[in-house]
């Protein structure tokens, strides 16, 4: 599909939301935005601003992977949601992986199914190369095995939806405008709490979802710890 960096996030995280929220789905422009630009899940961290996410998710809107729900029953805002699971025939399990490839690039198998933990339910690891193989193997693949590099001591698997994958991580990208430049004696910009750049204005309802998601990551790692020890008599 050889989509760009942004309409991937807006993507991933579209079908996140709709997999692990699905009663704030479809999503606003300014929860698009929040949900692409959030410090948890995400691999790169970016700062899209609202202008830059609305030209990414109406661009991949002309490539007919999402739709526009118009304001009813009481909402007045325009609302967004993805058509990637009917563009492409992927059931929910697919379409988690692919999304969480997505969000947070090449990953390992153990990586994958904990990290799907929120949206969908793996029994084992069998079940998650199962998938996996069944999406590398299409007329179009959609993702690829990749062979481990220096220091890795796993395969690790790239979604495709970009063009091929070369390395571990997709490069940094971001859909916020750049500002005027700052004159000599204009003050540092704020920045935020691990230094990665500005503050968002909203970064309030950012931090509760972030703590709602890191408090469903700790619970998914204590469930595929459990199932770790049934697994070994423990």
């Amino acid at each position: 599909m050889d989509l760009s960096a942004a309409e991937i996030r807006v993507l991933g995280s579209l079908v996140e939301k709709q997999l692990t929220t699905p009663q704030q789905y479809p999503l606003t422009l300014n929860a698009l935005t929040l949900a692409c630009s959030q410090s948890s899940n995400r691999d790169p961290v970016v700062a899209y601003d609202d202008p830059g996410t609305e030209a990414a998710v109406t661009s991949v809107k002309t490539k007919g992977l999402v739709r526009f729900v118009h304001p009813s029953h009481g909402r007045s805002a325009l609302r967004y949601g993805h058509t990637l699971d009917e563009a492409l025939g992927l059931d929910t399990r697919p379409l988690a992986l692919l999304a969480v490839l997505m969000l947070r690039g090449p990953q390992t198998l153990g990586e994958l199914r904990t990290r799907t933990e929120r949206m969908v339910r793996f029994s084992d690891l069998h079940e998650v190369q199962a998938e996996l193989d069944a999406l590398a193997v299409r007329a179009e693949p959609l993702v690829v095995r990749l062979p481990r590099g220096p220091g890795q001591k796993e395969d690790r698997y790239g979604q495709l939806l970009g063009g091929p994958v070369t390395g571990n991580r997709s490069e940094p990208d971001t859909a916020s405008r750049p500002g005027p430049p700052a004159s000599p004696s204009a003050s540092p910009a704020p920045t935020d709490r691990q230094g990665r750049g500005p503050a968002p204005s909203d970064e309030l309802p950012a931090l509760r979802a972030e703590l709602t998601e890191l408090r469903a990551e700790v619970d998914a790692l204590r469930r595929a710890l459990d199932d770790l020890r049934d697994q070994l008599g423990a």
